[in-house]
Formats: structure tokens, sequence, C-alpha cells
């Protein structure tokens, strides 16, 4: 077998699914979801080319998000969907037509397993590991919606503190697009924090060529949305993971209210 995964199986019974879900029945508004939780790759793949320095980095997965996520969706009480594999095999993330979702090349990293991928092997990255994950996300907002429950949907990622050699000041960011509902509400919290440093789509922005999450379940549905990176050497450990679920369920909680005070869920 080849190392691009040229087979007629990607995942088999010695693999774990690919979507993760914890406190399916929480009563939240909030629908906590997480793109880069794991780092898996299937074992049809190998290591992908790669030596095991590479695929603990960043390139591989959010560090410390899958921490924070756990946490926070059992203090809000609020249903988490997550994603098990490797950004590397497949970007849950990214629109299956760009490049960037199975990388040939992740910041100055070559990604062996990548290069050369057949279309066919693509397709069943696909068809095996994005789309269960995405069908399920959409599942769950049907089930949602067909119970007259709100769904808020959240996003949850980590981010880099050096990138390109250049130190980010941030200590969390909001990621948006079209919804001008949640995001400013959202930063007007954090601000209020008065210890955080605050990116405005810092470091990243949300866009229909860069994202997939926000954009396909988020504003393609009418749900107010909003994407949170967090600074990964504060959330590297479990204190710090421990820490920030703690602060955003706060927020969060804080969030509902008002949203319900105003009658907008």
């Amino acid at each position: 077998m080849n190392a691009s995964g040229d087979t007629p199986l990607l995942l088999d019974e010695s693999d774990v699914p690919p979507v993760l879900e914890l406190n399916a029945a929480g009563r939240s508004p909030f629908l906590l979801t997480c793109d880069h939780f794991g780092r898996l790759i299937p074992r049809v793949l190998g290591d992908l080319g790669l030596p095991e320095d590479e695929l603990a980095r960043h390139i591989a997965w959010d560090i410390g998000i899958a921490g924070v996520a756990e946490t926070l969706s059992k203090q809000l009480d609020a249903h988490l969907v997550a994603q098990r594999y490797s950004r590397l095999v497949i970007d849950c993330n990214r629109p299956p037509h760009v490049a960037s979702s199975i990388p040939i090349i992740s910041e100055a990293t070559t990604i062996p397993g990548n290069d050369g991928i057949s279309r066919e092997a693509a397709a069943l990255r696909r068809a095996q590991i994005f789309e269960p994950y995405h069908r399920r996300i959409d599942e769950i907002i049907d089930r949602r919606n067909a119970a007259g429950r709100p769904t808020v949907l959240v996003s949850l990622h980590s981010f880099t503190p050096v990138y390109a050699g250049i130190a980010r000041p941030w200590h969390v960011g909001t990621l948006y697009h079209r919804d001008t509902m949640l995001p400013p509400l959202l930063l007007k919290l954090f601000r209020a924090e008065g210890d955080l440093v605050v990116g405005d789509n810092e470091p990243y922005a949300v866009s229909d060529e860069t994202d997939y999450t926000i954009p396909v379940h988020g504003e393609a549905r009418g749900l107010m949305n909003t994407g949170i990176e967090i600074r990964q050497d504060l959330i590297g450990d479990q204190a710090g993971q421990r820490q920030w679920a703690a602060r955003l369920a706060r927020i969060f909680t804080g969030i509902e209210a008002e949203l319900k005070a105003e009658m907008l869920i």
C-alpha cells in the first residue's frame, strides 16, 4: 500500500470513528465544534512520512483545544462535536477544493504522504473523514431545529504564539465573517476581562475560501456563530485548559442571559 493511501478503504476496524461527541443531551443553546481536536492518522497511512516531533506540532492539530473543549462542554452543558483525525490527513475546516484541504506543505514542513495523492485517495479521505464530521453537524442542527431549540454555533481553535518568526500578541481572538450579532458581544466581554489582548478577526479571519464550518453550518443556515482562537502557550497544560474553559463558560453564560433577555434565543 502506498503512502498516499491509494486503497479502496481508508478506515478499517482498527481505526476509531472520525467523529467524537460529548454531552449530546446538553441543554445549552451553544453547539461547540472542534475541527482540529485530534491528531490521529489512519493506520493505512502510517505516519505520512513524518517524524513524531512534526506530528506533535500545530501543523497536525490545534494544541490544547481538546482539553478546553471537553471541559467547556461540561461546564456549559453544551453538545460538543469534534474531529479526531489530523488536519494533515484532511483539514475539516477547509473547503475540499482548496489546496490546503490535503496539504503537501504545511508551514515549512513537506508532507510526503500527501505528495502525489491521487484523486481517488483524496476522495476517500473526504468520504470517510471530512463528510461524516460535517454530516453529523448538519444532523444535529436539523434535530435541534425540529425540536424548536435554538442553536448558536461556536467553533473552537488554538493558534501558535509565534508564526514565521513573528510573535503574536493576542491571548484570544474572535473570528467571524457575516454574523453581526454574536462576535461584537463576545469581543465586548473579552475586552471587559481587563487582562487580555483580544484579536478582532486576528490572528485569522473567516472567509468562504479559508474556512468551512462557520460559512456552511453557521452562516448558510442563518445561525448566530463565532470562531474562537486561544493562544497555545496559554492552554498547553491541563491547568491552562481548565482556566480558559472556566473563563469561556462564565462569558458564554453571560452571553446566553443577554440573548435571552433580548429574546434572540
